[in-house]
């Protein structure tokens, strides 16, 4: 009888020490993967600010070159937020229709351009307000490009024509003429 009370005693022993291990085990694993989570985050951050363009103390805007290849940097159209893609192969700077009837850009003549996909329809407005940085530029503008959402628009040369535009390796600086 002593023997059977022993064992039952020693069954809820190892029972309790299995639950508290297996609660050690697991929170464990919880710490790592909280631990690779922010510091992943903390990394993607740091990587994500080495592709933001600045303006420098002369007055230029510097813009690095993306992981992607291209060129990308914030702006505004008509006082609304805008990411542009750096086309310099673009006649003038293009939004998407959504876009356009956010920032309240109505009217214009129609069109039909030329893109890398065909021809496509649109409108053209004349003297818009574009400002990229510390640029600042009153442009033809094109309503009617295709993008990824709906905030995204091609920073074209009516725009880029009225600045001095210097391309190395890894960035464009644009400065005023």
């Amino acid at each position: 009888m002593l023997r059977s009370q022993l064992s039952q005693s020693e069954n809820a022993s190892v029972a309790r020490t299995a639950r508290r291990g297996a609660l050690g085990v697991l929170l464990f694993w919880l710490a790592l993967l909280a631990t690779l989570y922010f510091g992943f985050d903390a990394y993607q951050s740091r990587q994500a600010e080495r592709f933001k363009s600045y303006t420098s103390t002369t007055g230029e805007l510097v813009i690095p070159r993306g992981p992607d290849g291209h060129f990308h940097v914030d702006g505004e159209i008509n006082g609304h937020p805008v990411r542009f893609l750096v086309d310099t192969g673009a006649s003038m700077v293009s939004v998407t229709d959504a876009f356009a009837e956010q920032a309240r850009l109505q009217g214009g003549t129609l069109a039909v351009f030329q893109t890398a996909n065909g021809e496509r329809e649109g409108r053209i407005l004349r003297d818009v307000p574009v400002r990229v940085g510390s640029l600042a530029a009153t442009v033809r503008l094109g309503v009617g490009v295709t993008a990824n959402s709906a905030d995204e628009g091609l920073l074209g040369q009516s725009f880029l024509r009225q600045f001095d535009v210097q391309i190395s390796q890894n960035q464009m600086v644009l400065k005023a003429r």
